[in-house]
């Protein structure tokens, strides 16, 4: 088995699984899938593999499957999470008939946190540190968003705060200047029981790209995963920070593509 698939191999069998969704507050089987809700009337739809369906049987469980959040009327938005390496026939156009709007591909990165690990120079009066408090969570989600173009989400927050509250492992990270702006930012998240962290919502504000803030807030990162216990990283990339990883020894296992419904 080469690297590549040893590490696919890592990835379906340890992280698609309830690994996958911290911080659901339901979860619902459906044949092969798991229906998840979560707070802010988010449903979400994953699965280990679709269990050799053909084209018919998924649409079935495409249909099913949106038909039980449609019944929630707490639930706004669903996503179906779909990667590249599966065998499924007619997913694609089965989603797309039901209102289900792709997004960009993402590319699965999995690489060992030693390899990311390094010492990175940072650019004069910028620091990094974690952040706990309700106050600093707030504001990197808010530099998050607005990097991003996306709409602040309060049930987002609050379910980052509870989680840090409870202890489960999830780490904010953030690169400012000495006059207290964030100017990068990121979260950690260990999955329990396996030997894998995900590193999440990478985002730097574009005046200070280019500079090593983010593969320095990366590094900070992939140290704090390691003296968790955690010897592989993983991450749903952009072609911002894919070519970053992969410099790092990381490899591109997948993609992985959201489809989106809205109610």
């Amino acid at each position: 088995m080469n690297d590549r698939a040893r590490l696919l191999r890592a990835y379906d069998d340890q992280l698609r699984t309830d690994a996958e969704t911290p911080g659901a507050i339901t979860v619902q089987r459906l044949g092969p899938l798991r229906l998840v809700t979560f707070g802010g009337g988010r449903g979400f739809i994953t699965y280990r593999d679709l269990a050799g369906a053909e084209a018919d049987e998924i649409a079935g469980l495409v249909e099913d499957a949106l038909a039980y959040f449609v019944a929630d009327a707490g639930i706004r938005r669903v996503e179906w999470k779909t990667r590249g390496h599966d065998r499924a026939p007619g997913l694609r156009d089965a989603l797309v008939a039901r209102a289900f709007v792709p997004e960009e591909p993402e590319s699965i990165m999995i690489g060992m946190a030693s390899a990311l690990a390094v010492d990175v120079p940072l650019p004069d009066g910028i620091t990094l540190r974690r952040v706990v408090e309700e106050r600093d969570v707030r504001a990197a989600n808010a530099m998050q968003d607005e990097v991003f173009g996306g709409q602040p989400s309060e049930a987002f927050v609050e379910a980052v705060l509870r989680r840090i509250a409870d202890g489960d492992g999830i780490e904010f990270w953030v690169a400012e200047t000495a006059d207290g702006e964030i100017v990068s930012t990121g979260r950690l998240d260990p999955v329990a029981d396996t030997d894998f962290a995900g590193i999440w919502g990478g985002a730097t504000r574009e005046a200070w790209r280019g500079r090593g803030i983010y593969r320095a807030l990366t590094a900070a990162r992939a140290r704090s995963a390691m003296a968790l216990g955690k010897t592989l990283v993983h991450s749903d990339s952009t072609e911002y920070s894919r070519p970053i990883l992969e410099r790092s020894g990381f490899v591109k296992v997948s993609t992985t593509t959201p489809y989106l419904w809205s109610r």
